[in-house]
């Protein structure tokens, strides 16, 4: 009677499932990686030259403006606009504008349906965006886009602003 063991094993005693001798071919060469004298002390290689050291330039806080930030008037509406970062251009004029007071405009001028909102899809664009159930806002259609601000041009005053915040 043969045992199945047997059926599957060689002379050597190692099976005939091509793992034998084969199962780790790199071992010589993992054990001489751990042998450090070997690896830094050979005299056939030669010194890799090195690139110079420069020192880096050192790094300099940038000038923050003094005074307060300026509070030009709306032409909408006659206030002063405290929060100038959340202001708009005024199409034509390019005058800073209150956020608020543009929509306030654009609904007046618009026609907006049941079930559709005025709101600024970025790049100085409002939309009249549509939801078919209005609880779920993940799923909407724009169905009319306003250019608002013309993105070739930029505003002195939002050149100012800027100035006070990044200094590239």
């Amino acid at each position: 009677m043969i045992f199945l063991r047997e059926a599957i094993t060689n002379k050597d005693g190692k099976g005939d499932d091509n793992y034998g001798s084969r199962r780790h071919p790199f071992r010589r060469r993992r054990h001489n990686r751990h042998d450090k004298s070997d690896r830094h002390s050979s005299s056939n290689q030669a010194e890799k030259p090195r690139p110079p050291v420069y020192e880096r330039p050192k790094w300099t806080a940038p000038r923050v403006p003094s005074g307060p930030l300026p509070a030009p008037e709306c032409p909408f509406c006659g206030k002063p606009i405290q929060d100038i970062a959340a202001a708009i251009n005024q199409k034509g004029s390019g005058k800073a504008v209150h956020f608020d007071c543009i929509i306030k405009w654009v609904s007046e001028e618009e026609i907006i349906e049941k079930g559709d909102f005025l709101s600024y899809i970025g790049g100085g664009r409002f939309g009249i965006v549509h939801y078919n159930n209005p609880g779920d806002q993940k799923k909407f259609i724009i169905k009319k886009i306003i250019e608002w601000e013309n993105k070739d041009e930029r505003p002195e005053w939002r050149s100012d602003l800027s100035d006070r915040y990044s200094s590239t």
